[in-house]
């Protein structure tokens, strides 16, 4: 191996690490704030990459039909909860967040679709689509399971994975797709050249983690989500309601998974169940933080994406291999570190 090849490997696994990374920290912030192991953050990746697909292709992105059906399905759960506690006041302000809203969002998205509008609008469009499924996946498969232990939540999420594998085998098809690079450039720093595409990847990843620390250290919704993931009886004791921070974490989670994915489709052709690998990569990043340790497990990530790239190197046959065995050791030093032992109990 020599340099050149050195920094190109270096490259692609610093800029596969920052997608790592973005996963990687809405696991863990849908975990310490529901204590739900969340496979399908994958499919949020595909389906904002192939929703985009899709609208660049000028046809309708099976999501939105997915977006509306769910729209109306916790509407109904929602006013039936509603009428039964007798806050019949709330019933206008629930039709007009949980049902016209999304109803508006897929009605656009049904009339821009042939019309090709410019390719930032149609990764806005997408990106607010696969979001506004995030609260809905909670009202539906989690917020009665909320106080559940984590094995029933973790069996709850393997369903949810397997239902949303399917719906995109059944709206995108199996074949993969990807679209042309946003940024056609590169830039030369000596014998390093670094692609523009691949910056732009890292830049908007850094940006988006800036803007994350920001949000939950300075707002409001942001240190709730903190207090929730630190104690969520004392945070209910405080006034604050753990199902809003519940819904809002797979909110963050949803744009996260959907950003991550119109950030890699122009290099790496998407298929339908792509996501669950981009997934399981994130939460190797994330088990080196606990799954509580935002800089952890957005380190661990990034050391994924190194690992990744370096064994596509040395032994391509097997680099998912290396990259899945790496858990062991994890798993192993988080156990001593804690006090635990291996063999996971006393004799």
């Amino acid at each position: 191996m020599d340099f050149s090849i050195f920094t190109i490997l270096l490259q692609d696994g610093i800029t596969n690490g920052a997608i790592y990374a973005l996963v990687a920290l809405a696991l863990v912030l849908v975990f310490a704030v529901n204590r739900i192991i969340f496979l399908p953050q994958g499919e949020f990746v595909a389906f904002g990459a192939l929703t985009l697909v899709s609208l660049q292709a000028g046809t309708i992105p099976g999501t939105v039909w997915l977006l509306a059906v769910m729209a109306i399905l916790t509407t109904l759960l929602d006013l039936s909860a509603a009428l039964r506690l007798g806050r019949k006041r709330l019933i206008a302000r629930l039709l007009l967040i949980k049902l016209i809203s999304p109803l508006l969002l897929v009605a656009l998205v049904c009339w821009a679709a042939p019309r090709q509008w410019p390719l930032l609008v149609q990764a806005l469009l997408s990106i607010m689509t696969v979001t506004a499924m995030g609260p809905m996946i909670y009202r539906l498969a989690y917020q009665r399971l909320a106080n559940a232990k984590v094995l029933v939540l973790l069996i709850v999420s393997v369903g949810v994975h397997f239902v949303m594998t399917g719906l995109g085998l059944l709206f995108f098809g199996p074949e993969g797709a990807r679209v042309a690079p946003y940024v056609e450039s590169s830039l030369t720093l000596g014998t390093l050249e670094l692609s523009g595409q691949d910056m732009v990847v890292l830049a908007v990843s850094l940006l988006l983690m800036l803007v994350l620390a920001w949000f939950f250290n300075h707002t409001l919704y942001g240190k709730a989500l903190q207090a929730t993931a630190k104690n969520r009886v004392g945070a209910r004791l405080m006034g604050i309601s753990t199902t809003m921070a519940g819904k809002l974490s797979l909110c963050f989670a949803a744009f996260i998974g959907a950003l991550s994915g119109i950030l890699i489709v122009p290099t790496t052709a998407i298929y339908y169940d792509s996501g669950f690998l981009i997934g399981l990569k994130g939460f190797v990043g994330a088990i080196l933080g606990g799954l509580m340790s935002y800089p952890l497990a957005a380190i661990g990530a990034v050391l994924v994406g190194l690992l990744e790239a370096f064994s596509s190197f040395w032994a391509s046959e097997y680099k998912e291999v290396i990259v899945f065995t790496a858990i062991i050791p994890i798993l192993l030093w988080r156990s001593i570190a804690s006090g635990g032992t291996p063999h996971g109990g006393d004799e």
